[in-house]
């Protein structure tokens, strides 16, 4: 619910956030969300504490611009040169390496260091000449910083290039849904696969031989049954009846020597 509302209604999302905190505090990917839902509406000392946390549990650095900033707002720019220096750069995602400088010169700017503030965009991701998603803000940070500088058209000439890459960008997103419903709509076209005689005719091989396994197995089991049958009737036929097992009426028995006599 945080990230449906964060941009329209900040204040909702950090509610939300610390809903969901209150039940899951340890879980690093709530904290973060605090963390961000906070500094979004200016508590920048939670947002700060939140982001502490979230590295603590989750031990990534994903978020480590945004402890920079969140050091800015609670008035510590020295500091937040110090935390943005303590980290391998070189290890950062690109994005948050170029959001790490942003943050590193806003830091700059901070403390009236204009001409450092500018070194700290002179990165190897500032390419003029090519739109990456972070390329919009890292040329308008650029054009802030020239503007503070006194370069005014050097620095309109930066921002142009941050509309123009924005807007390149949105166009590269727009094109990319529209190929993705292309692509579901051919997928949906119902057209009858090539080979089906093929496989309805080794479907029906298959089934044949099913079938005449089943036969066979039937056979076998009437043969069985048939040869128990006569097993039984052989053996009836050997042993001697039950009638004349019986024991024979005494008027039917040879009379006796004490009877003869």
């Amino acid at each position: 619910m945080a990230a449906l509302h964060i941009d329209d209604d900040p204040a909702l999302a950090h509610e939300h956030a610390l809903a969901a905190s209150r039940s899951a505090g340890r879980i690093a990917v709530v904290r973060e969300t605090v963390a961000i839902t906070a500094y979004a509406v200016g508590d920048f000392a939670l947002a700060l504490r939140e982001l502490r946390t979230f590295r603590r549990i989750s031990g990534r650095d994903d978020q480590i611009a945004l402890m920079v900033d969140s050091e800015r707002g609670v008035g510590r720019p020295d500091r937040a040169l110090e935390v943005g220096r303590a980290v391998d750069r070189a290890a950062l995602p690109t994005d948050v390496r170029v959001e790490l400088a942003i943050a590193m010169s806003g830091a700059r700017l901070d403390l009236g260091q204009t001409d450092r503030a500018l070194q700290e965009l002179d990165i190897p991701e500032l390419d003029p000449d090519t739109a990456y998603p972070w390329s919009p803000g890292l040329f308008a940070a650029r054009a802030a910083v020239l503007e503070e500088l006194g370069q005014v058209d050097e620095a309109a000439k930066w921002q142009r290039r941050a509309d123009v890459a924005e807007a390149a960008l949105g166009e590269i997103d727009a094109d990319t849904e529209t190929i993705e419903v292309d692509e579901i709509d051919e997928i949906e076209i119902d057209e009858e696969p090539e080979g089906d005689d093929e496989i309805d005719d080794d479907e029906t091989e298959i089934d044949d031989e099913a079938e005449g396994e089943l036969e066979t197995e039937f056979d076998a089991e009437v043969s069985a049954v048939d040869e128990l049958d006569g097993e039984k009737d052989a053996a009836a036929s050997a042993s001697p009846d039950a009638s004349e097992t019986a024991e024979t009426p005494a008027s039917d028995r040879e009379d006796g020597p004490e009877d003869r006599a």
